[in-house]
């Protein structure tokens, strides 16, 4: 007396069982199969080809690479820092007015020219233009005001400069 009798079990429904598991295993193998494939193209496309960097020196190398940058960053903060510094002391603001001195000429041969920095320091020059010659004079100019008396040309150009945007 076999096993199979002894337990009352058909032996035929015992082969179709292992078949259909045999199947079934088969089906799972070739999934698992496509799966790893599918996995296998994402992974050589992630790390490159066969001569490509590990994943660790690629990290690697982008760390270094922003540290790099990070410096480099640093240096042209300061270096903008230092340009803002120096633009304060250059002349920012400018008034010019041109007029006829003597009203003989016929033409505004004359001018006044006013160059203020960002503190509204700096100065201002006079050129009056003569049948004689041209005379040029220069005034200082502190915190937008000056010791020497204005003329009316020297006032119109130094609030041309203040008001300068």
């Amino acid at each position: 007396m076999s096993l199979c009798d002894y337990l009352g079990i058909d032996l035929e429904y015992v082969v179709w069982g292992l078949a259909a598991g045999f199947l079934l295993l088969l089906l799972l193998l070739i999934s698992s199969f496509i799966k790893i494939g599918k996995l296998k193209k994402k992974y050589l496309k992630f790390m490159g080809d066969s001569e490509a960097l590990s994943l660790e020196e690629r990290i690697t190398g982008q760390i270094e690479e922003i540290e790099r940058l990070t410096e480099s960053d640093e240096i042209e903060k300061d270096k903008i820092q230092m340009l803002e510094e120096q633009m304060k002391n250059t002349f920012q603001k400018i008034g010019l007015v041109k007029y006829d001195a003597f009203n003989e000429m016929g033409g505004k041969l004359s001018f006044t020219l006013a160059l203020l920095n960002d503190k509204n320091d700096g100065f201002i020059i006079n050129a009056m233009h003569s049948r004689e010659g041209c005379y040029t004079y220069i005034k200082e100019i502190i915190a937008g005001k000056s010791i020497i008396v204005l003329a009316s040309e020297e006032k119109e150009a130094l609030d041309m400069a203040l008001n300068y945007k």
